[in-house]
């Protein structure tokens, strides 16, 4: 029993620092896309390009994360969030795209 808490509280912190590597990664880009819109960075086509990809990866490793029974509701509430916050960044992207 106490190799499986010690596993389970194991797969916890590399699941919350995961998530939050996922976060900071997602203000990079939140600052990125915010510089561009405000005219400080010129939207180039392989700008716009880059974005994109980092985007779609962005968006499907948040959405690609099941969220395990056993985690507490802060972490159900932060994947939730990201799943939020990086849908809006897409439509804030397209929105200085178009």
């Amino acid at each position: 029993m106490e190799t499986q808490t010690m596993m389970v509280e194991t797969f916890l912190a590399n699941h919350r620092e995961f998530m939050a590597n996922l976060g900071k990664s997602l203000s990079m880009l939140e600052k990125n896309v915010t510089e561009a819109a405000a005219g400080k960075q010129v939207c180039t086509a392989e700008w716009c390009l880059v974005t994109e990809n980092l985007l779609d990866e962005l968006a499907k490793a948040i959405y690609s994360i099941s969220e395990p029974r056993w985690v507490g509701g802060d972490d159900a509430k932060k994947l939730r969030e990201l799943r939020i916050r990086v849908h809006d960044l897409y439509a804030h992207y397209k929105g200085v795209k178009g």
